[in-house]
């Protein structure tokens, strides 16, 4: 495995990495919730992956009727051209996320990430407006501290400023973008007064208003209140709008609902799913639409080389069929999350301490020693990808509870350590 890595490094790129950057870790086997990991210095680490991989391995690793599902679709064939073809896994997949969405969305269109859903979404957007008379309406509202992915388009949604994308002006569309809304409810009043008045000043130029629910992920993993979205529902119906959701990170039972509108009651426009939706098997991810939506725009000019990929699709129903089972252990998971982290409240490097469903976020009074913090979390038996200044987690589904207190000593023990 040190080969490995020194092969790796120079020669492959790893997100929001150098080439030169430190170490990665290598994989040497990964099974229900623990990872096998090696370092270059060849210590060798059997942990619990309190990442999920990166929020999609609900289920874990190695899930016997994942595994069943994609050899059982290899079987048959991997992969066809969607256009002008069809199959079994796309349907049953489509039936499903209808069934399993709120309100009335009905349509569905396959994508390859979460990102190229956000595309979609967008495009979508624009369609609606032209096919309605209104082809001036081609810009977006989003929110500061919002992410939603890193191709082009959907970086134009992203905080332009404390975002990842700050160094490409001219090459992203110019958005509006309302403030991060507040963190509890005593601020709401001001900031749904903020967003009435930008959205009427610039309704006419509007396609879609475009909001995480609930919870901002990777652009600082930020709860707030429910409220927020209901009030941009509003607004959007008021204006001729279509609020789009970005579930990507939030949906399929993560912050304690099925989805992250569910907590404000309100259904969406459009909404993008991605993440666990294969249970993190393959690159997946889906838009859905309202019947009115689709039935407006009719032809979604858009259509990915790998869309409804067999394989993927089969994996994904195979993953929704466990859901319903797997995700009615998310509120035990939140409970056990607020006792194993209440103690790095009591740090003197901790800001806050949070936990909205299957999420449990420290964030630091400073920047994360991401290297330093991430080896005293895998010595304490557990992988851990901080960012900023945020060590969080977003365990996997099937963390049982002595797992989910292994992570939050990890943690807190990993920070004390590296930052007091």
């Amino acid at each position: 495995m040190t080969a490995l890595l020194e092969r790796d490094r120079g020669l492959v790129w790893h997100p929001y990495a150098p080439l030169d950057g430190p170490s990665p870790y290598a994989v040497r086997g990964a099974s229900g919730t623990r990872l096998q990991l090696e370092a270059a210095d060849g210590t060798r680490f059997d942990v619990v992956d309190a990442m999920s991989s990166w929020w999609c391995a609900i289920h874990g690793y190695r899930h016997p009727a994942l595994d069943a599902a994609v050899h059982a679709q290899v079987d048959r064939f991997s992969h066809v051209m969607f256009g002008g073809l069809t199959h079994e896994p796309a349907v049953r997949l489509a039936e499903q996320l209808v069934a399993l969405t709120p309100g009335d969305l009905q349509h569905v269109f396959l994508a390859d990430s979460g990102s190229v859903s956000v595309e979609v979404a967008l495009k979508l957007a624009v369609q609606y407006q032209a096919a309605i008379g209104r082809p001036q309406r081609r810009r977006f509202v989003a929110l500061r501290g919002g992410y939603h992915g890193d191709t082009t388009g959907a970086m134009s949604v992203c905080d332009p400023v404390d975002g990842m994308h700050a160094l490409f002006p001219g090459l992203v569309a110019e958005q509006l973008f309302l403030p991060r809304p507040p963190a509890d409810d005593a601020s709401v009043d001001g900031w749904v007064a903020q967003a009435e008045q930008l959205v009427a000043e610039h309704a006419e130029t509007i396609a879609g208003i475009v909001v995480e629910p609930v919870l901002q992920g990777a652009g600082g993993m930020h709860v707030y209140p429910p409220v927020c979205v209901t009030a941009l529902r509003r607004i959007a119906d008021e204006h001729g709008i279509l609020l789009i959701a970005d579930e990507i990170a939030t949906g399929f039972g993560r912050t304690g609902t099925p989805f992250g509108v569910d907590h404000a009651g309100v259904v969406p426009d459009v909404m993008c799913v991605g993440k666990a939706l294969t249970g993190g098997y393959l690159s997946l991810a889906a838009v859905l639409c309202t019947g009115e939506v689709g039935r407006t725009v009719r032809t979604l000019l858009h259509g990915p080389t790998f869309m409804g990929n067999p394989l993927a699709c089969a994996v994904a129903s195979a993953s929704l069929d466990l859901l319903p089972a797997h995700a009615a252990r998310v509120p035990g998971i939140a409970s056990e999350l607020a006792v194993a982290l209440k103690p790095a409240a009591a740090l003197g490097s901790v800001r806050d301490v949070r936990v909205l469903g299957a999420v449990g976020v420290v964030q630091l009074t400073g920047p994360v020693d991401v290297v330093a913090v991430t080896r005293a979390a895998l010595e304490r038996g557990v992988w851990v990808r901080p960012f900023r200044d945020l060590v969080y987690t977003m365990p996997p589904y099937i963390c049982a509870p002595d797992e989910i207190a292994t992570i939050g000593a990890a943690v807190t023990g990993a920070i004390e350590q590296v930052h007091g």
